[in-house]
């Protein structure tokens, strides 16, 4: 193959590959709804993207192109259609994933949350311990600028994605699962469908997997199973000895199967982020990676964009932006903010995500916005679906129980901001409320 095209370029995980084929020295190209940071970023990177429905503009020689889509994108799109019935080859991302990753020493991260964060993590300690990996991540890493890592290093770390049964497509070494909460009902049908497709990814990792303490994965798993959890001593893997200074930062020791690790400084913000320490760090004290280079790489690491993302921090005013778009992620950032800044006014912006999601989950997510003490909805991002009748945001508001909630549109929004003159703001969402993150930091920055 001489040409690679990417239908739904922009996302994530596609833009990784995108970079990845660059870098390979292949003409990569490809097509998305809506402009972005991201698809600027690939423009920038000698990548031709464009943003309308153009067959015309797929490489003419079908027989030395590679069409890569995701499932997200629709598929009576023009584009989709020309590439399957023109003899292209065409295949999903997770496929492409799995034939990169096959044959290397695969480290890889599952859950329904957390897996972000801690797989930019490993690769991070991966990078600084001397030892190396190739990375396909979830995020773009605060410290690399991007979410694609390469090396000569026959290690490579991938965040394996149970949308669409994604991460069937992995056989790891090493493998963690950080959660199994009920999500992508639209795909699975039930939470017992979905966790079965959880226990089929285990049942394919070869050597060790770190399990969050309280799951549970049938006998019939072949891999040696370690448990990891926040300060559970009956877990594996667990921290102690907390330390939370001023600015939100923990320093714990860990507690290991080998020892103890003393003084560990995470160097990214609240309670969610050292439990994501621990599942790295055990993941990589699995592979063999010597402590001291865990511990001074959890110090160093600067986290992932849009993961409790600290943007504004000064006395009596704090913005954070993280991704959550299920009530599990909303309800652990809220936890862990109200632990960093115990006593202050915390305002929650939230931008649901897909009218499915906010159909099964409505009761769930209003459970977990009440920790705030207001609530401001915007309306369902749809990304790939249609409207649903009788399914908006108004399903989550009339059951959240703070006081001082709304719904207002997302063009109102930055007119809300400066009216209410928050004191602790934090926005939540996987849609496009992410294009507001920069005017809101303008806005509070003045």
């Amino acid at each position: 193959m001489k040409n690679v095209y990417l239908i739904g370029i922009g996302g994530i995980g596609m833009s990784a590959i995108a970079r990845y084929y660059r870098f390979k020295g292949m003409n990569v190209s490809g097509y998305d709804r809506t402009p972005s940071e991201l698809t600027a970023q690939l423009e920038g990177e000698g990548i031709a993207v464009h943003y309308e429905d153009r067959p015309d503009l797929m490489p003419e020689d079908v027989s030395e192109t590679l069409v890569v889509y995701t499932p997200a994108v629709p598929s009576d799109l023009g584009e989709m259609r020309k590439a399957l019935s023109a003899g292209y080859r065409t295949v999903k991302r997770s496929m492409i994933l799995g034939e990169i990753t096959r044959g290397k020493r695969c480290m890889a991260v599952a859950g329904t949350h957390g897996k972000t964060t801690t797989s930019t993590l490993v690769a991070h300690i991966l990078t600084e311990s001397g030892t190396g990996c190739s990375a396909f991540l979830g995020g773009i890493s605060k410290n690399y600028g991007t979410n694609l890592l390469v090396s000569d290093s026959p290690v490579v770390v991938a965040e394996a994605d149970e949308f669409d049964r994604s991460f069937l497509q992995l056989h790891p070494d090493i493998a963690a699962i950080t959660a199994m909460d009920a999500d992508h009902l639209d795909i699975y049908g039930t939470v017992e469908n979905m966790r079965e497709a959880f226990y089929e990814f285990a049942s394919q990792t070869g050597g060790t997997i770190i399990l969050k303490y309280g799951l549970e994965l049938p006998d019939t798993i072949t891999a040696k199973i370690h448990t990891y959890h926040f300060d559970d001593e009956s877990a594996d893997f667990h921290g102690r000895n907390f330390r939370l200074d001023g600015s939100g930062h923990y320093t714990f020791d860990l507690k290991y199967p080998g020892g103890v690790l003393s003084d560990i400084r995470v160097g990214t913000l609240g309670r969610l982020n050292v439990e994501n320490s621990i599942a790295a760090a055990a993941m990589c004290l699995c592979a063999g990676i010597d402590a001291q280079h865990i511990r001074s790489a959890i110090g160093s690491y600067r986290g992932v964009v849009r993961r409790l993302d600290e943007h504004v921090n000064r006395p009596g005013l704090t913005y954070i932006d993280d991704y959550a778009h299920h009530p599990a992620e909303i309800a652990a950032a809220l936890r862990s903010i109200r632990e960093i800044f115990p006593g202050r006014h915390i305002t929650a912006v939230f931008q649901p995500h897909l009218y499915t999601r906010t159909r099964d989950f409505a009761p769930e997510f209003a459970e977990a916005l009440s920790a705030a003490d207001r609530v401001v909805l915007l309306d369902i991002y749809p990304a790939r679906e249609e409207p649903i009748s009788g399914v908006s945001a108004e399903l989550i508001l009339k059951d959240i129980t703070c006081g001082d909630k709304s719904l207002v549109r997302k063009e109102e929004l930055l007119d809300t901001i400066g009216r209410l003159r928050p004191d602790v703001l934090i926005t939540f969402g996987a849609g496009n409320i992410d294009r507001l993150v920069a005017p809101i930091k303008e806005l509070l920055s003045k």
